[in-house]
């Protein structure tokens, strides 16, 4: 008695239907990956920036630049795509003020920013 030998493999249906399957989530997925990258690039962008805003504020503090230099400029060669400036707030009471220095760069159309603020006495040495 011969038995019949099954042969093992996909049929035409099994491949197209894996197909259609693959052409519907690859997109999706793709889709999905370039906004994964797109937010870890903003993210980055502007941990960037809180973290020149935190040199640039202790800069000015330190040399007590709010009080007698330039509120703006850029960063250099370093970071070519950030620009900075200062405003000087008054804050109560009395010789307070308030120091707040704003990072800026473009990312996609759009003019983004980070503000980090402290207080400053004006009349200290």
């Amino acid at each position: 008695m011969k038995t019949a030998r099954r042969h093992r493999g996909f049929t035409l249906m099994e491949v197209l239907a894996a197909a259609v399957l693959v052409a519907i989530v690859m997109p999706a997925a793709m889709h999905g990956i370039s906004v994964a990258a797109s937010l870890a690039n903003v993210a980055r962008h502007r941990t960037e920036a809180a973290a020149l805003a935190q040199s640039k504020l202790g800069e000015l503090q330190a040399t007590r630049g709010w009080q007698t230099g330039n509120l703006s400029g850029d960063f250099g060669p370093e970071h070519p795509e950030f620009r900075w400036s200062a405003d000087l707030v008054a804050w109560e009471p009395g010789t307070l003020q308030q120091l707040d220095v704003t990072v800026l760069w473009n990312s996609r159309g759009r003019e983004q920013r980070v503000t980090l603020s402290t207080l400053v006495d004006a009349e200290a040495n």
